[in-house]
């Protein structure tokens, strides 16, 4: 993938006046983006088993996900100051002491910060599709990037993407079955996972009529 052609636009939502006190009071959740040496996670979550979410948008099942399962290790990525903001005021309602958040382009973050064979499990849920056929370039799931986070996991562990744009789910399906240090789990895609919480980005799938097309395969 060129690193020159980002998976994102720069554009600010609206961010309120109680996400940015949430960024203000509770700094300490993120993690600074230093990509000039690998993170050392154990500082953030000790011995915790850690998993990284790719773009979690405003957080609902970042923070459900971490809510449910205290004594695992949560690392969001996400770009956009709003989404940033909403986990931040999750983490402070919630009390929880498990998630963190680097607030970076998360195509050059995880290869500059995470190290090789450090995480338990990687969520992608309802990455940018962009749709349109001269935007193709832009998609984060193409084949050098699956290679770079497989790399970050663990033996066994898992990667977890949930798509609901068929296309592109076919094109990402390929780049995993293509990727020799993944195994698929299943023969195919995936059947839900009963604790991913539903988002708002799958209820307008569903408003939409489209399908959700999910893919779960583990580290070899």
């Amino acid at each position: 993938m060129n690193q020159t052609i980002k998976s994102f636009v720069r554009r600010e939502g609206q961010v309120t006046r109680g996400q940015r006190k949430a960024i203000e009071e509770h700094r300490r959740f993120i993690i600074p983006s230093d990509k000039k040496e690998m993170l050392a996670l154990s500082r953030y979550f000790g011995q915790k088993e850690v998993i990284a979410e790719i773009g979690f948008g405003m957080g609902k099942a970042t923070y459900q996900i971490a809510q449910q399962n205290p004594d695992k290790g949560y690392l969001g990525f996400e770009v956009y100051t709003a989404g940033v903001g909403k986990l931040l005021l999750a983490i402070a309602e919630h009390q929880l002491e498990n998630t963190y958040i680097i607030q970076d382009d998360v195509a050059e973050a995880i290869p500059l910060m995470i190290p090789d064979a450090s995480l338990a499990g990687i969520h992608c849920f309802y990455p940018d599709p962009w749709p349109k056929k001269r935007h193709h370039k832009r998609r984060l799931l193409q084949p050098a990037f699956i290679h770079q986070i497989t790399q970050k996991l663990q033996q066994d562990g898992y990667l977890y993407i949930v798509t609901d744009w068929e296309e592109y789910a076919q094109e990402i399906m390929q780049a995993l079955e293509s990727e020799p240090l993944l195994s698929n789990v299943y023969d195919g895609y995936a059947s839900p996972q009963e604790w991913r919480p539903v988002t708002r980005f799958h209820e307008k799938a569903n408003d939409a009529g489209r399908s959700s097309w999910e893919m779960f395969f583990r580290r070899r």
